[in-house]
């Protein structure tokens, strides 16, 4: 992981139930600071939120925009109708933007026709992202790579050959890609999160940045994800969980993303680097607690101490047992009682 630092992407998605105001409502519980009380440490909180635009002229066939869709998570009586209520326009993609630029996070935008470019009029994304039904849709990926703005492409519905043809389309002109292995079932199974798929592509397609786009249920697994050097996290959050939306039930409420981004960046902190050594927190535990070479019996001064007389004991401020040949054959300059600790003041 680069600089050990992973960036959160907070999914917005459709949670804001076509509604701006509970969209900055959102953006505020992303932005909200990480505290850990334990050890007293402030940290950063997600680096970025994420909306969806879609151009509903280039989304469903006529046949599924005018089917009923009959479900407690309906906002309206056909799908399209349903449809068109979670659609915030691209002034109101904006006003989004604007805020969560204010409160310091970055913006990414998933736009899933080429007719949803038009909000490059109004702003540019931190980011734009493909979703992973679309990684087949090359003529969108085209559109996308020639704004030049970092994409980020999620392989939830691809096997290797779609994945390639995903990026030898980008790459022509956009080499600033990520990478986020996912899995499109939602929730997603434990026995189908598959992890390992994270240092398959860090192996594969190292050229690029590689991360995690996650639907399981809880914490555990973008965390595990991080470990394993996921340097993007993506997780969908909202309010409440139990508020009407498909997606609602599946996502982050305010604690969930409050635990969700407090341990990934107590995991980042708890990386460390690539080799062994004793910290300096350690070093008051190790004088506590090691041992070292103590007297077995009472030994009087002028005896010459022998290994039968000698065993370990803490604290461990005294010799090792590896150095037990500095301490026999020695000859006591005091009175040592017995089971004491044998300092080098104590023998010549």
């Amino acid at each position: 992981m680069k600089n050990n630092h992973t960036y959160i992407i907070g999914e917005i998605g459709q949670n804001h139930n076509g509604s701006v105001d509970l969209a900055k409502l959102i953006v505020d519980a992303a932005a909200r600071p990480i505290h850990e009380d334990l050890f007293g440490l402030t940290l950063k909180p997600m680096d970025a939120v994420k909306l969806t635009k879609r151009d509903l002229k280039q989304e469903l066939s006529k046949t599924q925009m005018d089917a009923p869709y009959n479900s407690l998570h309906s906002f309206g009586k056909t799908y399209g109708e349903h449809r068109a209520v979670l659609e915030l326009n691209d002034e109101q993609h904006y006003e989004v933007y604007k805020y969560a630029k204010q409160l310091g996070l970055d913006f990414v935008e998933t736009l899933c026709a080429t007719g949803c470019l038009s909000i490059l009029k109004l702003f540019t994304p931190d980011k734009l992202k493909v979703a992973s039904r679309d990684l087949t849709n090359l003529p969108l990926l085209e559109a996308l790579a020639e704004t030049k703005i970092p994409i980020i492409i999620s392989t939830g519905m691809a096997g290797k050959q779609e994945l390639d043809n995903a990026i030898d389309v980008i790459t022509k002109c956009n080499s600033n890609l990520s990478i986020l292995h996912c899995v499109s079932q939602y929730p997603t199974q434990p026995q189908n999160v598959n992890l390992k798929t994270i240092t398959y592509l860090q192996k594969n397609y190292s050229q690029f940045t590689i991360g995690y786009s996650d639907h399981t249920i809880g914490i555990a697994t973008p965390t595990a994800a991080v470990a394993m050097g996921a340097e993007i996290i993506e997780k969908h959050i909202t309010l409440d969980r139990k508020m009407k939306g498909t997606d609602q039930a599946g996502s982050l409420g305010i604690d969930g993303i409050n635990r969700m981004v407090r341990d990934i960046r107590v995991m980042e902190m708890s990386l460390g680097k690539e080799e062994i050594f004793i910290e300096d927190g350690v070093k008051s535990s190790r004088v506590k607690l090691e041992r070292s070479i103590a007297t077995k019996r009472a030994i009087k001064k002028g005896e010459i101490i022998s290994e039968n007389d000698i065993h370990m004991l803490s604290p461990g401020d005294g010799f090792k047992w590896a150095d037990k040949n500095v301490v026999i054959g020695k000859i006591s300059l005091v009175d040592i009682p017995e089971n004491e600790i044998i300092y080098p003041a104590l023998i010549k």
